[in-house]
């Protein structure tokens, strides 16, 4: 007789779990410490919360396609993990608000803001910012932030919805619902992260440009969505959940995604690099010459080191994808060099003679952070951590009995 599998975990996060408001008030702390310093450098505050904005932003996109491609190809081996995804994109249309500093501060951040660029008469007239000002001037700048933060909230709203309904319902038929939403959602979700990697880190230097930059940009985000993951699994699973339910092949799976993401990444990053190598255009390659010198080199070939070749040599062993301290190390080691690698990209326009750390680097990362993960787990409290009617939850839990 075939074994059916059942749950034995407790489905809720406990409610009386205090994690949700030491994050908050985290990242409260953090968020004024860094306001203040506002008032020191306006210039660093900006940047520095650019940063932690697009680190944290792109975590939450990554988690929004993964849940829609896990919806339109139908696949049962990650349904464990799923409601975490969810729960991560679920917030996206709160995450808007935390756009309004870059709003704010946009004549700080991009230089292609200033009007006295296109004024012809002017000492100050830039010719190439002139001609791309039909799509780098400030107002359809803002209008496509809504744009981007009204498709995103929507889709991440909407699956965690539908998806908890069936929690309630167990009416298999919403899946069909869900994959309604992503089959649009996907090309959407490509084009607006696209733009969004355009806007927000790409015209920090307006006369560079990569036609790969929005490739790169999910690439990168997707490949640390990962390791959050992993961590957020491993630390729940030592406060007593999911100990039973997410199993060493399920955590072998988050590995092998881990490991498959470095390699994307590293294809996707060396081809941009090469593309603009061999064109040899001094527009374009004098962008990385700027982060080839003053300092900046030292985050560059750690980028190769520490985010490529470290975790493909340790992930290609198929045991270390299922050891926990090597995916936790490796995990933790990814997600720093994730942060200097947005660093890498958008401070050299502000420090141009080679890097300058401020404290604001860490506060703005500290607010953000402890107010994303706060959102995260305050929504997780309210419903179910795994989707319990999915149809394909039988199938993902029954993996790790026949394996």
């Amino acid at each position: 007789m075939s074994h059916k599998p059942t749950i034995t975990d407790s489905l809720q996060f406990p409610a009386d779990s205090k994690v949700p408001r030491a994050l908050f008030g985290i990242g409260a702390v953090g968020l004024i410490a860094t306001i203040i310093g506002y008032f020191f450098d306006a210039d660093q505050f900006f940047f520095s919360y650019l940063v932690s904005f697009t680190f944290f932003t792109g975590i939450a996109l990554a988690a929004l396609i993964m849940v829609m491609l896990h919806h339109i190809t139908r696949s049962s081996w990650g349904v464990v993990f799923r409601r975490i995804a969810e729960t991560f994109s679920s917030n996206l249309w709160i995450w808007a608000i935390f756009i309004l500093p870059i709003l704010l501060g946009i004549h700080n951040l991009y230089h292609w803001s200033h009007p006295e660029l296109l004024d012809y008469g002017s000492a100050d007239y830039d010719k190439i910012v002139a001609g791309k000002s039909a799509y780098l001037n400030s107002t359809f700048f803002i209008i496509r932030q809504v744009i981007y933060f009204v498709i995103w909230g929507y889709l991440g709203y909407k699956l965690h919805k539908v998806s908890v309904e069936m929690d309630k319902t167990g009416d298999w038929g919403l899946t069909s619902l869900l994959r309604k939403v992503s089959a649009p959602g996907i090309p959407l979700f490509a084009l607006t992260v696209a733009f969004a990697s355009f806007d927000w880190l790409m015209s920090l230097d307006p006369h560079w440009f990569s036609t790969m930059f929005g490739v790169y940009f999910f690439a990168i985000s997707f490949q640390a969505f990962w390791p959050v993951m992993i961590l957020l699994v491993f630390y729940m699973q030592r406060k007593g959940m999911f100990t039973n339910t997410i199993r060493q092949v399920h955590i072998y799976d988050l590995g092998a995604w881990f490991f498959a993401f470095t390699v994307f990444y590293a294809y996707i990053a060396f081809s941009q690099f090469l593309l603009i190598y061999y064109a040899n255009l001094p527009e374009e390659t004098l962008w990385y010459f700027h982060r080839l010198e003053g300092g900046w080199e030292f985050i560059a070939y750690s980028l190769l080191i520490f985010r490529f070749a470290v975790p493909f040599l340790i992930l290609l062993n198929r045991e270390a994808k299922k050891n926990r301290t090597v995916l936790t190390g490796v995990s933790i080691l990814v997600l720093i060099i994730h942060f200097a690698e947005i660093y890498w990209i958008a401070m050299p326009v502000l420090s141009d003679h080679g890097i300058i750390f401020s404290w604001m680097d860490i506060t703005a990362f500290i607010g953000l952070g402890g107010l994303f993960f706060g959102l995260f787990f305050h929504t997780l409290k309210k419903h179910d951590m795994i989707p319990k009617n999915d149809p394909k939850l039988d199938d993902c839990l029954s993996k790790s009995y026949h394996q």
